[in-house]
């Protein structure tokens, strides 16, 4: 071989050089190609016991949840003494024709936003604090938030009542309040609520988005101090671009847990408020179903709430997606 290329270069020195030799290497597989074997439902068969869980503790609760909204089922079919009749769709007919749903729902859907607003607003903000404090009040701050996290709903509602009483609790007596009595008023007991949810659900979302902005580059952070931006600029237009998917995880989380909340406004208001003044769906569904024992129109009702859940879940997602980003 090296006499033939002496030999050629010399007959025409004018000529290339020979490209130098190389082996030929195997093009890898695709990813389309290698899961054609049977290697492609090795994930499934690690998904497989997890997934017979699921199907077992949300597929087939939903199911009968689903069966039982289109029957007549109250107490004379639970007990037997009237056969189980099919109603299609004849209640939630029922449930639009009533005015006192129509209330709850919207209602529920207001007190729902409030607390989500209020509860991201708290937590980001002390996430942002996070960042700026030294170890030891930083410690001190997660260790009370994930008290308040941990902290079981009944014990942590039982502790708000108490601090908010109008003849014991300490919080009248600070502000000079009297014997304001907060579970009286409809728009003030729902204060009272709120005030409870964000406390036990911002932890959340500090600890999420703390996470989050500790992940962002501190080139990006630097290079907008130098570009004379100030901090409410840096968390608007560099810090929360960045932190959108995980924003979105803990918005859709406090979404679904303050849609259906249900221990707070049970246990602080006493079953729903003066007259169902303080209602909420979560709410109104177990009086429907076991105070008035019409268990149809209480899967009805929680069904509704499942579809209400799932649509704003999509809609929420498939934003995010036209913006470019995946979760």
């Amino acid at each position: 071989m090296a006499d033939r290329t002496a030999t050629a270069v010399e007959a025409d020195p004018t000529a290339p050089p020979p490209a130098p030799y190389r082996p030929a290497v195997p093009r890898p597989r695709t990813r389309r190609a290698a899961g054609r074997g049977s290697g492609g439902w090795t994930p499934w068969l690690y998904l497989a016991p997890a997934l017979a869980v699921l199907g077992g503790l949300l597929v087939y609760p939903i199911h009968q949840l689903g069966l039982i909204s289109l029957l007549e089922y109250t107490q004379a079919q639970v007990s037997g003494g009237e056969p189980t009749s099919f109603q299609g769709f004849g209640n939630y007919a029922a449930l639009l024709r009533d005015e006192q749903f129509r209330q709850v729902l919207l209602a529920t859907v207001a007190f729902a936003a409030a607390c989500v607003a209020a509860t991201l607003a708290l937590g980001c903000a002390l996430a942002v604090l996070l960042t700026r404090v030294r170890a030891l009040p930083r410690l001190a701050l997660m260790l009370a938030a994930l008290g308040a996290w941990a902290t079981p709903a009944v014990t942590g509602s039982t502790v708000w009542v108490f601090l908010f009483d109008p003849d014991f609790g300490p919080v009248n007596k600070v502000l000079g309040l009297g014997d304001l009595s907060w579970t009286y008023g409809r728009y003030s007991a729902f204060a009272l609520v709120l005030f409870e949810v964000v406390w036990c659900s911002f932890p959340f979302v500090m600890v999420t988005v703390y996470a989050g902005i500790k992940a962002v580059p501190s080139e990006v952070l630097e290079a907008a101090a130098l570009d004379g931006a100030s901090s409410w600029r840096t968390w608007r237009s560099v810090t929360a671009p960045l932190l959108r998917p995980i924003l979105a995880v803990v918005t859709i989380q406090s979404v679904i847990w303050d849609f259906k909340v249900f221990t707070q406004i049970y246990v602080m208001t006493g079953g729903g408020g003066i007259a169902g003044q303080n209602l909420v769906l979560n709410v109104y569904a177990y009086q429907k179903a076991f105070a008035s024992s019409q268990y149809s129109l209480g899967a009805a009702i929680g069904v509704v709430m499942l579809l209400i859940l799932l649509a704003v879940t999509l809609v929420h997602l498939r934003l995010l997606r036209r913006q470019g980003e995946h979760l």
